[in-house]
């Protein structure tokens, strides 16, 4: 965790599920269970907090501590300013659902503003947050890379192809293997000369953490993708870059939701386009030229 709360973004709850990798086994008690029922932690005072997450009062004045609130008081009011925005995009606190949002009974109508909803706040969230430094560093990797590998597993692997489609017709050598054994294993083959992206939203898919691990004692240089900062990816990565999700609270039996993609694809867009800039009149013979060998011969002529 950070020392504190940024004063333009309020999310606590963002905060504690980035540093909950980072936290001792008690104040890891103290994080879960506020993760896990925010509704309910949000009107429990310091001893009924303690007593639920097994933990002493002082424990949880540390948590409070390092979250760099101060008072406990202010805790209580952090998580409720957490959720309120948040339920604008439909997640309600303590309650079961079968996707982001989603509960028992919901209409079609309220699916798909609830969807479009929080997919609209996962990009705008994502873009606010991305660090133009960080995007500067990126396209140099990519600029001096031989090839382009990319790392991922699920539905990571729609923001890695649409990336390598991207690249591919800027006049970039891309990589990706679907199996996750032999991403690992293109890792001890890397050089110098590669660059390796992994894309993992949590940042601990144990595949992409071991590639971009072992491509950096090869030598190569690695962009790690992840909505989680202090992660186990972010660790191995030479440059990061932030996407963000809708809600900051991960259900494991709920699966991976499509609005946590559309800031991976808003960042791979980001450095294509980047990249494409920099090398403004070459992107665009590499585009004329992969339009008229691979997509216009694919397209059926109008008739007249």
């Amino acid at each position: 965790m950070t020392d504190g709360p940024p004063a333009d973004d309020p999310h606590v709850l963002q905060q504690i599920a980035r540093g909950l990798p980072y936290l001792n086994p008690a104040l890891r008690r103290v994080a879960e269970f506020i993760l896990e029922r925010p509704g309910t932690a949000k009107t429990m005072t310091i001893t009924e907090l303690a007593a639920a997450s097994d933990v002493a009062e002082s424990t949880v004045s540390r948590f409070v501590k390092q979250l760099g609130l101060g008072r406990y008081p202010s805790l209580r009011v952090g998580i409720a300013e957490a959720l309120l925005l948040d339920r604008p995009n439909g997640v309600e606190p303590d309650r079961k659902h079968v996707y982001e949002g989603i509960l028992q009974g919901d209409s079609s109508t309220t699916i798909i503003g609830k969807i479009t909803g929080s997919s609209h706040q996962a990009l705008r969230k994502t873009g606010a947050g991305l660090d133009a430094a960080a995007i500067d560093r990126a396209v140099e990797l990519i600029d001096s890379a031989n090839v382009i590998i990319f790392c991922c597993m699920g539905s990571s692997s729609i923001a890695a192809e649409d990336a390598i489609m991207r690249f591919t017709r800027a006049g970039k050598k891309c990589l990706l293997f679907r199996d996750q054994s032999l991403q690992v294993m293109t890792a001890t083959i890397v050089t110098p000369e590669d660059v390796v992206i992994g894309i993992s939203d949590s940042g601990e898919s144990t595949p992409v953490v071991e590639a971009l691990a072992q491509a950096r004692k090869n030598g190569a240089r690695t962009i790690g993708v992840t909505s989680a900062g202090a992660s186990r990816l972010t660790r191995h990565a030479t440059v990061t870059l932030c996407t963000s999700t809708a809600t900051p609270i991960r259900i494991e039996i709920y699966g991976e939701a499509m609005t946590g993609k559309w800031g991976q694809i808003l960042v791979m867009d980001v450095l294509y386009a980047a990249f494409a800039v920099r090398h403004f009149d070459e992107t665009l013979r590499h585009l004329e030229e992969t339009y008229a060998s691979g997509i216009r011969t694919s397209r059926a002529v109008p008739r007249s």
